[in-house]
């Protein structure tokens, strides 16, 4: 009972900071984000596509909504909604694909709303439900990236072995793929195979690095706060422990 009213004080205290945070941001010191590759030239396909013509495919993965693998989807749902409105000039508007019925319609809402607010017109079909097995999912995904002139492939999701599909079917297309799983065996695929790999966190961060919103640059002035006070139990615990005190 004490562990569990710890986590949820915990996770309050967690919230009440990315609102406090949120609010108050202009108001705060600049906070320097350390460079990632893969944002960068994520922004640099994004303006060549436009540019080109081509479309971008962003893949959500098949975790289900109700446990763990939420929060992975729903980075992907963020990133989702600010490349939609990136590319609302473009010819071809991004398609999502997923591997979870839930997960499409989300898709389908979220590309609904980038395009009322920057007034062109919405196609369901932007919004796809490739399969309902995470194999199935990959070899529908696999038709998209193929047959509908994809220039670049974010993959953000809960994704498995069967990525690997995805990111070959890319490599065959000589399109990018920016890749990032909370899958740890998920995530050795991607090494091995993405052109550019979010590794851990960094899937976790699309969201600040993108530019979705205060809120999410919020949450990671949140995130290094708790990592420093981890860091300060952790050292403390330990010092504690060799002077015999605990």
């Amino acid at each position: 009972m004490t562990t569990s009213l710890i986590a949820a004080l915990v996770v309050l205290a967690f919230f009440i900071l990315i609102i406090l945070f949120s609010v108050f941001s202009q108001r705060l010191p600049a906070w320097n984000f350390r460079a990632i590759p893969a944002f960068d030239r994520l922004e640099r396909a994004v303006g060549l596509a436009v540019e080109a013509g081509n479309r971008l495919h962003l893949s959500l993965g098949s975790g289900d909504l109700t446990g763990t693998q939420s929060a992975v989807a729903f980075a992907g749902l963020s990133m989702l909604r600010r490349v939609a409105r990136a590319t609302s000039v473009s010819d071809k508007p991004p398609v999502a694909t997923a591997g979870e019925g839930a997960l499409a319609i989300l898709s389908q809402d979220t590309l609904r709303s980038a395009s009322r607010e920057s007034g062109v017109d919405f196609d369901l079909m932007n919004g796809r439900l490739t399969g309902a097995t995470p194999f199935s999912y990959a070899a529908g995904a696999l038709s998209v990236i193929h047959d509908e002139d994809v220039g670049a492939n974010l993959l953000v999701g809960s994704f498995a072995a069967e990525v690997a599909l995805i990111n070959e079917a890319g490599e065959r297309a000589h399109s990018l793929t920016l890749a990032g799983t909370d899958n740890v065996p998920g995530q050795a695929v991607l090494f091995a195979t993405a052109n550019e790999t979010l590794i851990g966190e960094e899937t976790f961060a699309g969201g600040a690095y993108l530019g979705a919103g205060p809120a999410h640059l919020a949450s990671l002035r949140v995130q290094d706060i708790f990592r420093l006070g981890l860091i300060f139990v952790i050292v403390a615990g330990a010092l504690l422990k060799l002077l015999g005190v605990l």
